[in-house]
């Protein structure tokens, strides 16, 4: 990580002209969390994307001394069909602290509740958690070709489990099975895919940025962030060659305030109805579930998805506060909306009608 972070920090700073606003704050939060032991809640930051590698390069702005922390550094989702299609990048991918991630445009296995979700409300919670979810996620044998994602740990065992399955055919190291990764940082980009707007619009939120703050024994603190001027690093327009970062661009990052945290009424009030929830489908169910782990009644019922979107739309609404204090003109409120991108039809990629460009990530 310090390899990768190095390198961020001299291309932003060098390559580049980069300006951070509001880092102190965001840098005494992070040594309030240094000791694992003394951590009592987990850490979200939550930002647009706005080019393929806003992640790593927006990390290469802390402090050295930071980058070589992986025990107080960020876990980020990466997608599986491209971080972890060998054991080559499943284990440089795995080192830097990304999660495989099934894109549910790509794969039957993505979606709000696929494994790697679990992960990352554990990895929020108070570890270790050393039980697999279910049989289903059980990690089976490792494939040891080259070519196969598996890598796994060697430590696990048949009653301690610190390896996960993505599908129930890999096999992939299980953060959360560790004591040092207690209440962990988990970096979202929320919108789910590049977006580069000409008004520096943010499209809709998804949804999993809310099992991450509903879900946790404790409410994580929460960090927004926004970032302009990569979009020009890594345009979505690019000519050959189309793989290289371009350079003597301008930069700019913004930290926010910590919104999150038990004191936060908002949040505070939507935890407080999902306890409700959880214990009233117990009782229903006449049993509880392990960490992460939802009945169908807490997956796809209308209060919990009810839930799931005002927690979205109150997450999308900090970032938006962000923005607004670096200067930007409020967006027009249907941005937010799932209604105003469908005009994208079936399109993915490239050029949209209203001028921006989406890339996959």
């Amino acid at each position: 990580m310090g390899f990768v972070g190095l390198n961020s920090c001299l291309f932003m700073f060098q390559a580049n002209t980069t300006q951070v606003h509001g880092l102190d704050g965001f840098l005494r939060t992070l040594d309030r969390r240094k000791d694992p032991a003394r951590r009592e809640r987990g850490l979200i930051t939550v930002s647009n994307h706005t080019c393929v590698i806003d992640d790593p390069l927006i990390w290469g702005v802390l402090p050295f001394s930071y980058q070589i922390d992986p025990n107080n550094h960020r876990f980020g989702l990466g997608a599986h069909d491209i971080c972890f299609t060998n054991k080559v990048f499943s284990t440089f991918f795995s080192l830097g602290q990304t999660l495989p991630t099934h894109r549910i445009g790509h794969s039957p296995h993505g979606g709000l509740f696929q494994p790697t979700m679990i992960e990352a409300v554990r990895l929020m919670s108070r570890q270790p958690f050393t039980t697999p979810y279910s049989s289903a996620t059980s990690a089976p044998p490792v494939d040891p070709s080259i070519s196969s994602p598996d890598i796994t740990d060697p430590f696990s065992s048949s009653n301690h489990t610190y390896t996960y399955s993505t599908d129930g055919v890999d096999t992939f190291p299980a953060p959360s099975a560790y004591e040092n990764r207690r209440y962990s940082w988990i970096h979202i980009f929320p919108e789910g895919r590049v977006h580069q707007h000409p008004q520096k619009m943010m499209r809709y939120f998804k949804w999993g940025i809310a099992r991450l703050i509903l879900e946790p024994d404790v409410c994580p603190d929460i960090v927004p962030i926004w970032i302009e001027g990569n979009d020009q690093i890594m345009h979505e327009s690019r000519q050959w060659p189309r793989f290289l970062p371009r350079v003597n661009k301008h930069c700019g990052i913004w930290f926010g305030d910590n919104v999150g945290g038990e004191g936060n009424p908002i949040f505070s009030e939507l935890r407080r109805k999902w306890r409700e929830l959880v214990e009233e489908d117990q009782k229903k169910e006449g049993k509880g579930f392990a960490m992460g782990v939802l009945s169908d009644g807490l997956k796809y019922g209308k209060e919990a998805v009810e839930l799931r979107e005002e927690c979205t739309r109150q997450i999308r609404g900090v970032v938006l506060a962000v923005r607004r204090k670096r200067g930007l003109p409020d967006e027009d409120p249907k941005a937010g909306l799932v209604e105003t991108w469908r005009v994208e039809g079936g399109k993915k990629e490239g050029k949209m009608e209203d001028g921006s460009w989406v890339g996959e990530v």
